[in-house]
């Protein structure tokens, strides 16, 4: 108030007893800011932060900046308040309606408090890590984090928003806030992992691939990067240690898909070379099965097995090895054709 100067004080004491919601709004006085949210002190910190988010909404507002409330002559405990105040910030930000308030900042003046509001954070990801995006990035990007350079347009990155978060150090010198700065920057790090997956594989993927990693993106505290360029071309997944390693044993498995099915392909080509399976087609003619199901036939066959469910044109068919006959559902026979390709030569 003192720093707002007797202007605002004066308007504080001219609009007293006429609050309501449990707050007042006077100009900023000295203090570099559109206006002052006065609030009425009543232990409800949550419902306090909520009510002033939906007011500066309702003004069209692009930002507001919070004190850590009730921590000062009301003796309540930066933990509790930690967590009632970020609780109101997550609310407020995952309703549908918020079109204007864009930045919600929380200014610690003392630097004791700054690691209840960490544990208060890192708690609310581990319990709710599916919905929350990561608040450790979030202190990253604003802390130190560069966006990548416009230049470099040899990768995808794929698409994620992140609600971005900002506390605001404030300190007796320089020298103690970058102090301040620095441990938050440790304690950010040592959060963080980064691991590269390298496969020629990797440019194969699709868009059915695309949208799997976008899924994982969305649901794990992570960013992938995908970078074709490169020989071999590389995955880059890099966040929370946790989900760095999950999503990149998953980002594995598409990899080896990939190539087991490229494998079954090669291997398919190459017995489709000495060996064609044929069912009848119109006039008397006979077509090829798909090189996959050739291969398929051609195994059964080569394991001495009696049967063989495939399909032809859409319809189940159940295939005598043996007489290389295939009856469908209703009890339909045809009759199949097996034949070598390099046979009199």
């Amino acid at each position: 108030m003192d720093a707002a100067g007797s202007q605002v004080a004066d308007e504080c004491a001219q609009y007293a007893g006429q609050y309501q919601n449990g707050f007042i709004t006077t100009r900023a006085g000295n203090l570099l800011c559109s206006k002052i949210i006065h609030l009425i002190t009543n232990n409800q910190v949550k419902s306090q932060v909520s009510k002033v988010l939906h007011e500066c909404e309702r003004r069209t507002y692009k930002s507001v900046a919070f004190p850590a409330i009730g921590t000062g002559q009301a003796g309540q405990s930066s933990a509790k308040v930690a967590d009632e105040m970020l609780d109101a910030v997550v609310e407020f930000a995952r309703e549908k309606i918020v079109q204007h308030l864009q930045t919600i900042k929380i200014v610690i003046f003392q630097t004791n408090m700054l690691p209840d509001f960490y544990l208060s954070m890192k708690k609310r990801e581990d319990s709710d890590s599916s919905t929350t995006e990561s608040w450790l990035s979030v202190f990253k990007s604003f802390f130190g984090g560069r966006k990548q350079s416009s230049e470099k347009n040899k990768f995808m990155i794929l698409e994620k928003k992140v609600d971005l978060v900002t506390f605001q150090i404030c300190g007796e010198s320089q020298e103690k806030v970058d102090a301040t700065e620095s441990w938050i920057k440790d304690l950010i790090l040592k959060e963080q992992f980064e691991n590269t997956i390298s496969d020629e594989a990797i440019e194969s993927f699709d868009e059915t691939h695309i949208a799997i990693l976008e899924g994982l993106q969305r649901v794990k505290q992570v960013t992938i990067q995908i970078l074709n360029e490169l020989s071999p071309p590389q995955i880059k997944i890099s966040g929370i240690s946790r989900d760095v390693c999950s999503v990149s044993l998953e980002v594995q498995e598409m990899v080896q898909q990939i190539k087991s099915t490229e494998e079954e392909q090669s291997k398919a080509e190459l017995l489709h070379n000495l060996v064609e399976w044929r069912y009848p087609g119109s006039n008397d003619s006979f077509v090829a099965f798909d090189k996959l199901t050739n291969m398929q036939l051609e195994r059964a066959k080569m394991a001495k097995k009696l049967h063989l469910n495939i399909k032809i044109k859409m319809k189940n068919y159940k295939v005598d090895l043996n007489t290389l006959k295939a009856t469908d559902d209703q009890g339909k026979t045809i009759k199949l054709q097996r034949v070598i390709k390099d046979e009199g030569k």
